[in-house]
Formats: C-alpha cells, structure tokens, sequence
C-alpha cells in the first residue's frame, strides 16, 4: 500500500461554483477527525476556506500574501494559525491576496513562490490541502507548482464538464514545465441533484469519457443545503451537522481518498 503520509493536494477548477472551497474544508475536517494532522491553504483572493473555518484576519496579522510576496522576512510558522479543532490548522487568505497577481509579473521564479515559501511545512502535516481561485491565475500556478496531487471537483452540470478540458490541458502543461511531481488524483462529482435528469446525464457522462477513465471517485457529494449554512457560521458540515447528506458525503470521499493512496 503507498504511503499516505505528507499529502499536498490542490483542490481546482477553473470555473467557480463547482463546490472547491466546500471540498476543501470538508475534506480536511473530515481527515482530522480520522485523527490526520491537515493544513488548509488559502490560495483565493475571496478568503472563503478563511472565513469556513471561522477565522478573521485582524489588520497587520500576516497572510499567505505576505508568505508569496517576501518570504525571506516571513516563516511559514508565523502565518499557520490553529483552528478551533486539534490537528487542523490554517494558512489565512487575505483581499490583499488580488494584487499578487500584478505584483508577481516581473518578479524571477514567480511560478515557485509558494513552494519556496512553504518549503518544509508538509513534514509536520499528513495531508495539505491548497484551495484555488476560480481562475487560471498565476496564483493557481503557483498552487500547481507546489503540490503533487490534484483533486477537481466537477459540478454535475453541462458547462462544468465542458470545461474539464481547458483545466487539463492547464494541469499537463504545469506537469511538462514546471512540476513533473504532478499528477491528478481523481473527479468528484459535486452538487449532484438526485432529482434531476441534467444531474444523472452529466455523472454517467463523466464515467464513461475515455479521457476521465479510472479517475472518477465513486463517492458522490450531493446537493445539500446544510453545506451552505455551515459556511454561513465557519464551520465545515462534518463539524456542523454529522447527520446531514454534506457531511455523510465527505466522509465517504475523505476515506475513499486515504484508500486511493498517491497517484503513480
């Protein structure tokens, strides 16, 4: 069996809406009531997975911007926060984080900031989960860069499986260029509707693309309104309410990831 230890997966999608940030925080919620040590990544300008967890950045309190910006003045240490649950920690985003984008053009080794920054912190960690923007940006090249397994959630509906394409090609070329450690781990389905006839089309679709083959988690994560009401109060479903379909769902897809081990 392969080693499940120091993990640093990116959760992305270039669309938005697909369900990344919600996978990222239920995943790691889940792995740390399976007893895992996780670090979250805020990559996203937009702060959510900052805000699910229940976290305020207080003004001069450092971010992963100031981590991507200058890490030579700055540790990682300094930045990881612990959140109210034992063994699950994060690295907080910040609006700031927008301007990166600019600020990083001209800089040398722009693509590996992150990774520099955050060069031995998965050491203290079994799994690190990075959430994206919904964007090709460089910081989602920077995300790419950094970790070696890619999750991608994929909203069960037509324009989010459209564009599965344009975000692999992305992926084999930050693979061929930049990260030959890089390798996706698999699909999951998100805000599957059991009710609908677009949902079912668009998860047999995804089973049966030759492209996707093998890649697809069995578990699929429903359409839940709790997921949303947990956000409301930063705190992930698993910890919010354990009986809701949310939290039964990423359960599931937490185990079946530990069982799926590193891709090859």
């Amino acid at each position: 069996m392969k080693d499940h230890q120091n993990r640093i997966i990116a959760v992305a999608n270039e669309k938005g809406g697909v369900g990344k940030t919600v996978t990222v925080l239920n995943l790691a919620a889940a792995l740390c009531k399976e007893g895992k040590r996780v670090l979250v990544v805020d990559v996203d300008p937009q702060f959510n997975a900052t805000k699910g967890l229940g976290m305020d950045v207080r003004e001069g309190e450092p971010t992963i911007y100031d981590l991507i910006m200058d890490s030579q003045s700055i540790g990682a240490a300094e930045v990881i926060r612990h959140t109210r649950w034992e063994g699950l920690d994060l690295i907080p985003s910040h609006i700031d984080l927008a301007g990166a984008e600019v600020e990083l053009v001209d800089k040398i080794g722009r693509e590996n900031r992150l990774k520099e920054a955050l060069a031995g912190v998965s050491e203290t960690y079994d799994f690190i989960f990075l959430d994206t923007p919904p964007s090709l940006s460089l910081l989602t090249v920077n995300v790419l860069a950094y970790a070696t397994e890619v999750v991608v959630p994929c909203q069960t509906h037509p324009y989010a499986y459209a564009a599965l394409d344009g975000l692999f090609d992305t992926i084999f070329a930050i693979k061929e260029n930049i990260n030959a450690d890089l390798n996706v781990t698999g699909i999951v389905a998100t805000l599957f509707d059991t009710r609908t006839r677009i949902s079912h089309n668009i998860l047999n679709q995804l089973k049966s693309d030759d492209r996707y083959a093998g890649m697809i988690f069995n578990t699929v994560i429903r359409a839940n309104t709790t997921i949303a009401e947990s956000a409301g109060v930063g705190k992930p479903v698993i910890f919010f309410r354990q009986s809701s379909y949310g939290s039964e769902d990423y359960v599931s897809l937490a185990r079946e990831l530990m069982a799926r081990g590193m891709p090859a």
